[in-house]
């Protein structure tokens, strides 16, 4: 069932909260179910058997990060089709991978069963096999609801996680009726699992095909992945530690003060759930204010401090009424004071993830990597840190709060390097192709010294390129590798190319190339009219090659016949800020000569341009970089080279 039209016609702001309160309604009643779920199975196994359970569920919620990794690439993707059948295609394709994932998981949980047995310190038995069924189930099942999140299917979404957690109560209430105890209780949650997945099955437009390449749909599933693996980490390995380090009684209390940080983060999760698809269909334009980020946020805490005050006024005895007289936990720092103080840490978490997921649901994400680094400096902490549950808690308060600065810095950084403005920083021209840009790339480069060996037999194919000519071009790439390899291959794979106008009224947009000496020259700020501004005051007599090729061209500029060689620069599109890769020196001196209408342009255009780290400079991206430049390092192009020159000569001398 899709929103209302009224909710539809508003703005995203209406949209988001509309989605929320229609999500957090249904959520509201899964998560009492759920309660309802864990304080009967506590109260009728004991600490003990209600942490052999919760661990085994834990397992099951860890194993999720890839359930939920394929709802979210799937609603992303629906979400931003224009056709049914386009929408439906993409996400059969999603499904069926989503299958195959799934029976690998559960396949890994078989094989490694006595391993999980003994570390969790489980009671023997098929336990980990049964909760492996339900995985096979639990991949796929997060591709159908994606499917129906990323269509705004809002009350259907919310009607199957009721049915989800009523199924998983009532089957673990008759089982343990039944005498069957823990294994009852893993074999429901197995059977939940299976019963919501085919209560959503979706009507599908089989005529449709998928307009999404492999690489657009594996890189939003990797994307994903790696968000919902460290906040499942995130999330549960708490839960998992303490059952390791804690005796079995504490490691149940453990488990059930946990259960008020699930149901906080269930209530939250409404809201990235309501927001995520509404945000990824949305127009650039649209989702450009901050105050879009500020309604989810004022959401999250609205909700999630609702939760926190009321637990802080909740008495001690309806605790130990619900769960039992076993529940209790002497001293200052009760019962009540940990689950306020868990629950107060899981809101500081959704806060973060409310930001994360605004910012993955436009692009990809390099938060994502971060989160998963915390995950790991998370559970380094409480490993070093569990004298007491308390200690457990305060640690990933301290730890979480550090993390939402971090990431709240982050995304407040990358919102900055967004242009502001909705105009443009040129006017294409025409497309062109990749060796074509490589051919103008060699012309500016090819008298380097690197090159000497090359100046005879291969100048001819540089300065009167034959780009129908294939050896040729192959000949020049390799040329280009020779030297740049490094450079060249950071840019995305899917880059287009195209002969563009610069505007001058928008030189502003564009910034030099982040290393060598322009970051010198530069001083943090690399816009090329400030760069050019700065180099202006400098007085003359100052020894800097920079400056005195500068200088030169400037001179060279004046000479109207001359040819001036084109500049390459690269960007996500004609809106956003480009970066000269090529020409750095050329682009200046004719900034500051007046005569920027003497060169050429080329630019290279990608979406996937914030991944490269000329474009924009972050720790993952010069990871990235360092990762590819071992790699290339262990190549010789020089061989390849040599052989393409003989080929050409060859060729040249028939």
């Amino acid at each position: 069932m899709f929103i209302g039209s009224s909710a539809k016609k508003g703005g995203l702001h209406v949209r988001i909260i509309s989605a929320s309160i229609v999500l957090l309604s249904g959520s509201s009643l899964a998560i009492l179910i759920n309660l309802a779920y864990n304080v009967g199975v506590a109260h009728f196994l004991g600490p003990k058997g209600f942490g052999n359970a919760n661990a085994l569920f834990t397992l099951l919620t860890l194993v999720s990060a890839v359930t939920l990794a394929f709802q979210i690439a799937t609603s992303k993707v629906v979400a931003q089709q224009s056709e049914v059948s386009g929408r439906d295609a993409a996400y059969r394709d999603l499904h069926r991978a989503a299958w195959a994932v799934g029976i690998a998981v559960a396949s890994l949980l078989i094989l490694f069963q006595t391993q999980i047995t003994a570390y969790l310190d489980l009671p023997t038995g098929p336990l980990v096999a049964i909760i492996a069924v339900g995985t096979a189930f639990y991949v796929p099942l997060g591709s159908r609801r994606g499917y129906i999140q990323g269509a705004h299917g809002f009350r259907k979404l919310a009607t199957n996680l009721v049915l989800e957690g009523g199924s998983r109560l009532v089957g673990s209430l008759l089982m343990i009726a039944f005498g069957f105890d823990v294994m009852g209780v893993v074999i429901a949650n197995a059977a939940a699992i299976a019963i919501a997945y085919f209560a959503i099955a979706p009507r599908l437009d089989l005529t449709g095909s998928n307009p999404m390449s492999f690489d657009k749909s594996f890189s939003e599933i990797s994307q994903a992945t790696v968000f919902f693996a460290g906040q499942v980490l995130i999330n549960n390995c708490d839960i998992v530690l303490v059952k390791h380090y804690f005796p079995m009684k504490e490691a149940g209390l453990y488990a059930a003060i946990a259960l008020v940080g699930r149901v906080t983060f269930a209530s939250s999760s409404a809201v990235v759930n309501g927001m995520f698809p509404v945000v990824a269909g949305a127009k650039r334009e649209e989702r450009k204010s901050l105050s879009l980020i500020g309604t989810a946020l004022s959401l999250v805490v609205a909700v999630g401090g609702t939760l926190v005050i009321g637990l802080r006024f909740t008495p001690a005895w309806l605790w130990t009424h619900l769960f039992g007289s076993s529940f209790q936990i002497a001293g200052p720092y009760d019962f009540p004071f940990l689950l306020t103080l868990y629950a107060a840490t899981t809101v500081v978490y959704c806060l973060a993830v409310v930001v994360m997921t605004y910012e993955m649901s436009y692009k990809i994400a390099n938060a994502n990597w971060y989160q998963l680094l915390f995950s790991g400096v998370l559970i380094a902490g409480i490993c070093r840190y569990h004298d007491s549950l308390l200690q457990v808690i305060v640690v990933q308060l301290v730890l979480l709060t550090a993390f939402l600065v971090v990431i709240s810095l982050q995304f407040l950084w990358s919102s900055r390097d967004s242009s502001p403005d909705k105009t443009k920083s040129f006017r294409v021209i025409r497309p062109i192709s990749e060796d074509a840009v490589i051919s103008e790339f060699l012309k500016s480069d090819f008298e380097n010294a690197a090159y000497s060996e090359f100046h005879g037999s291969l100048r001819n194919i540089v300065f009167d390129p034959d780009l129908n000519q294939v050896l040729e071009c192959s000949a020049r790439r390799a040329l280009l590798d020779q030297r740049h390899r490094a450079l060249w291959t950071e840019l995305p794979r899917d880059t287009q190319w195209f002969e563009v106008e610069i505007l001058k009224s928008n030189l502003d947009k564009i910034k030099v190339f982040p290393r060598a000496q322009w970051t010198r020259i530069s001083r943090g700020n690399f816009a090329i009219t400030k760069v050019a501004e700065r180099i202006k005051r400098v007085q003359r007599g100052v020894e800097d090659p920079s400056l005195e090729k500068i200088s030169d061209i400037r001179e060279f500029l004046s000479v109207a016949t001359l040819d001036t060689g084109s500049v390459i620069l690269i960007g996500q599109n004609d809106l956003d800020y480009l970066t000269v890769l090529d020409g750095n020196h050329r682009f200046i001196a004719a900034i500051l000569e007046g005569k920027i209408d003497r060169l050429r342009f080329v630019c290279g255009l990608s979406n996937k341009m914030t991944q490269c780290c000329w474009y924009r400079t972050n720790f993952f991206n010069l990871v990235r970089y360092g990762r590819n430049l071992l790699r290339h390092s262990l190549k010789n192009p020089n061989r390849e080279l040599l052989d393409l020159c003989d080929q050409v000569s060859t060729l040249s001398n028939k």
